[in-house]
């Protein structure tokens, strides 16, 4: 398992693109970014929900109540038109870096 300090800054971009492929609740979005990234990057629940409340306060996601399981009521959450453009950006910006990353290791 890789160090999570270096995703640290990407966890806004991985909860964004778990939800542009349909709304989710906290523990499948955190199952879905264990599982795309090969166990690689396990995020922890308490910086998942804060990831949440971020993207909240930003309006890029919002949550609404789900099924309820067990006699507990999920939250789900979804993108909001904010967020898929911030997601786009985000994107952009990511292709940058890992251009920039690139040029400067290559070769070594």
């Amino acid at each position: 398992m890789s160090n999570s300090d270096v995703f640290r800054g990407y966890n806004d971009l991985f909860v964004l693109a778990i939800l542009n492929k349909g709304d989710s609740y906290g523990y499948e979005i955190g199952k879905q970014i264990s599982l795309l990234s090969q166990q690689e990057y396990i995020m922890k629940e308490t910086t998942l929900y804060s990831v949440f409340n971020r993207l909240k306060k930003e309006g890029l996601i919002e949550d609404y109540p789900g099924i309820k399981t067990n006699g507990r009521q999920r939250t789900y959450y979804r993108l909001t038109a904010l967020g898929k453009k911030v997601l786009q950006e985000k994107v952009k910006e990511w292709k940058l870096v890992k251009q920039i990353v690139e040029n400067i290791i290559k070769g070594v």
